[in-house]
Parts: structure tokens; sequence; C-alpha cells
């Protein structure tokens, strides 16, 4: 195969990428872009082995179906609520594909490697790790395994700061060693990476991983880039560059949607309460205390039951409303619950009311979270509104109905000054007319910020398992 045709051929993947990911941009057409992008990365991957000479290598193949068999039993089995560190182990896998690559570029039999190539490699040996540590981090923090509040530890700003600067140093050493110096001078950036990639990944906190996650996506790219400028292919180079360019149009989305910049996600600042001013004006925060499980007893003083005159007047509340807008948050997909959110929104309309979903950009743990679970059900796109369209609509709402939502619908982002969420755009559902709100508890969210909605006399708390709160509204729906 000739340069020319290759490049032609890797052309016309590249530009399929890019028609993948403008296709996603719409939940209509997603599935069709998510496809494109697949046939375009098979594509890719035979191309780079007919270009090498390769295509017949038995071993080659016999990986790659191992790789696809496992990837086909992961996608079967996780639900969707595992997706979000399902996708952040996806990111550090790539991660450490690019780093693989770098290390066997700089260390193995690949002839001589010109100045450049052996500063990409050293990067792309660097970002890849980072990007692999991090990832996982990010990954048992999403699963439990690790406390998802913020894990500051003693002198954390010196620490993170000598393992980036040892990380960068060691990085652009390697380039100038050579022999057995190269080797382990690549073995300690490497660790430098590591260590950096955990020890600045520990200190984010639950409510900032939609952010982490798209960094870390970010970087998977990056790293995809700097590996293909040390090993001479344009055709990773520009795939690479493209998913680390989306990752971080992403990251700047998902910034601006909670009003924070990325330093004060990275730095931890923006899910430590302060302590100070509105926080702690309706309840003591401690910032160490996890979310409770589903399923889990409430405390006695929250587990309160409703008396059948207020489940009366739930009953009529909810076959009165002709506009009702409903709320998803992170305790829906924790609870399993779209299914009855469902159920919900056809018995309201089957009773005659408009029913629409009010969609916060960070509601979830990763961007799109509450989209997929509700797509999952089938609830029909046009019904899912973002954050401006609900906010405008929510005054001439007879309705609302919050299921696991907190931070993303907390009055106090307006008042709460030097609070985790002061200047967070919210949902603002205390414009409707009335809300019920099935949390499980009335503690505060991942920010550590209590709610005023739960004092507000126009708010009925339904609290506990979400599966259980709903279907308890789906009963008292007039048949």
């Amino acid at each position: 195969m000739t340069a020319a045709v290759h490049h032609i051929i890797a052309l016309i993947f590249v530009v399929g990428f890019l028609g993948g990911i403008r296709l996603m941009r719409s939940p209509r057409t997603a599935a069709q872009g998510n496809l494109l992008g697949a046939a375009c990365m098979l594509g890719a991957v035979v191309l780079t082995l007919v270009k090498h000479g390769v295509i017949g290598t038995g071993l080659l193949w016999a990986a790659m179906a191992a790789g696809a068999a496992i990837g086909t039993v992961i996608a079967l089995r996780v639900t969707m609520v595992q997706m979000p560190q399902l996708v952040a182990l996806l990111n550090g896998f790539g991660g450490a594909a690019s780093a693989i690559v770098a290390a066997v570029v700089l260390n193995g039999d690949a002839g001589d490697l010109n100045l450049f190539s052996r500063l990409s490699g050293g990067l792309a040996l660097a970002v890849g790790t980072v990007t692999l540590s991090g990832s996982l981090v990010a990954a048992g923090k999403l699963t439990g395994r690790l406390r998802p509040r913020p894990v500051v530890l003693r002198s954390h700003g010196w620490l993170t700061g000598v393992a980036a600067a040892a990380t960068a140093g060691l990085a652009l050493a390697v380039a100038f060693m050579v022999g057995d110096m190269r080797v382990a001078v690549s073995v300690a950036a490497l660790v430098a990476a590591a260590l950096y990639g955990v020890v600045m990944t520990i200190r984010i906190g639950g409510a900032d991983m939609p952010i982490t996650i798209s960094l870390l996506n970010s970087c998977s790219g990056l790293a995809a880039a700097i590996a293909g400028f040390a090993i001479g292919s344009p055709l990773l180079v520009a795939t690479g560059g493209i998913v680390g360019a989306a990752g971080l149009i992403l990251t700047q989305s998902m910034c601006r949607a909670m009003n924070r910049s990325l330093m004060e996600v990275l730095s931890g600042r923006t899910t430590v309460a302060s302590g100070s001013g509105a926080a702690t004006e309706s309840a003591t925060v401690d910032p160490q205390a996890a979310p409770r499980a589903p399923g889990s007893e409430p405390p006695a003083e929250e587990g309160r039951e409703h008396a059948q005159g207020e489940q009366a007047d739930l009953g009529t509340l909810l076959g009165a409303a002709k506009t009702v807008v409903i709320v998803p948050g992170y305790g829906m997909a924790l609870a399993q619950a779209q299914q009855q959110v469902k159920q919900l929104m056809d018995r309201l309309e089957a009773g005659g009311a408009e029913v629409n979903f009010a969609i916060h950009p960070v509601a979830g743990r990763m961007p799109g979270h509450m989209n997929v679970l509700l797509a999952e059900v089938d609830v029909p796109y046009d019904k899912l509104w973002e954050l401006d369209a609900a906010n405008a609509a929510l005054a001439a709402t007879d309705l609302v109905i919050i299921v696991g939502a907190n931070d993303v619908v907390n009055p106090a982002a307006g008042t709460a000054e030097g609070t985790p969420i002061y200047g967070m755009p919210i949902l603002r559902v205390a414009d409707a007319g009335k809300v019920i709100i099935c949390n499980m508890d009335t503690a505060p969210g991942y920010a550590g910020v209590p709610n005023p909605l739960y004092e507000d006399p126009e708010v009925t708390l339904l609290l506990g398992d979400a599966k259980e709160t709903v279907a308890q509204l789906i009963a008292l729906i007039p048949r």
C-alpha cells in the first residue's frame, strides 16, 4: 500500500469519527453515531495492520478476539448505574495502552529515535500513566471502594506539586538517556506519574465526578495523540486529538454548568464545606459522611409515616396537576428506579397531565447519566428538558416531583456564600406550585450543604428508597 492510499483511507476514517461525534449530539441519532465510530475504529485498526504488513499475524488476531470477547461480556453485564465507573476504567485502559506503546518505543528494539520521538514517547508515558492511576481512583470512588468525599493528605498541596514536577522532569529526561539509564528513568517517570494521578484524584469529591471523568477522557485522547507522534502515526495523532478535544470541551461545559473552575475541582475546594454562612444554619454537616445506600433504614426521626389524611392530600395533588416536571438525580440511579419513574409518567399522562423531565447537566456521576437511564426505559427524548428550558417553564408548572436529587435543586446555591455550591446554576423547583421530594433522607448531598427545600411548607417529603416511594405515588394517583 502506497503512502498516498494509506493517507486517503485514514482521512476517510477520521471524517467518519467526526461524523459519529456529530450524530451523538442528538439522542435520536446517538446510537448510529456510536456504531459509525466503532466501525471507523475497526477500519483504522485493520488499515494499520495492513500498512505494517502484519495483517496475517495470528497472535494479533487472537489478542483482538480475546479483547472483543471481554468487552462484549462487560457490555452485556454492566448495568446503567455502573456505567460511570466503567467509563472511568475505559479511560484508564486507554491511558495504559498509550503508556505501553511509549515504553516499548523508548526501551524496545525500535531502532534509533530522533529527539522529537523520544520527547513524545516520554510525555506519552507520563500522561498515559497519570490517566490510568487517576481513572482507577475515580472508579474506586464511584463504586464505593474508596471514600467518595475528598481525601486530603498531610501536605497534600506540596505532595501534588512535587509529584507533578517530578513527572514532567523525568518524562523529558527520558529523551536524553541511553541504554539502562533510559530504562531506569522511564520506570521513575512511570512511578512519579502514577503517584501524581492518585494524589490529584483522591482529593476530588464525588459531586465532581462528571468533570473528573470528562477530564480523564481528554487525557486518554491526549496520551494517544502524543504516542502517535512518537511512533510516526498520523492516524493515531488525529484520532487521539479528536478524543482529547471532545473531552476537553465537555470538561469546560461541565465546569460552566457547576459554576466552578477546573483548578477548584482539581484542588478539592468544591466539596469541602467551609462551615460558615448559610451552610450551617439548618443542619450540622459531617464532611466525612458518605451517602446512605438504598434499602438501608433511614434514621428514626426521618422515617416518618404519612398519615391517611396526608396520603389523601397527595392523591388529590397528583390527580389535579395538569403540568408535571420530574427531576431525576443520582438517588434514582442508585435505587435503579427509572422503570418506576416511567410508570409514574405513564399514569400521570393517562390522567390527562403533561409530564416532562428536567435534567441538570451534572445530575448523575457522568455527563448524560440521567438521559441514558431514562432512555433505557423508553422515555421520549423530547420530554427531556435541559437546565435553561426547564427553569423557564417551572413557574407555570403545577407540580414538581424530585426523585433522588439534592445539590442540583438546592436553593442555598443562591444564598449560602462561602459554601461549595454557592453560585452554581440549579433547577429552580421552588418556583413551581407544589413540590414532592422522593429522596432517601434529608441529609446534605455530596457538596455537604443542607437543603432549605426540606423545610418549605409547599414541599411534601416521601423519604426512603426511590423504588418504594415512587411506587407509593403511583398507587395514589386516581384511576
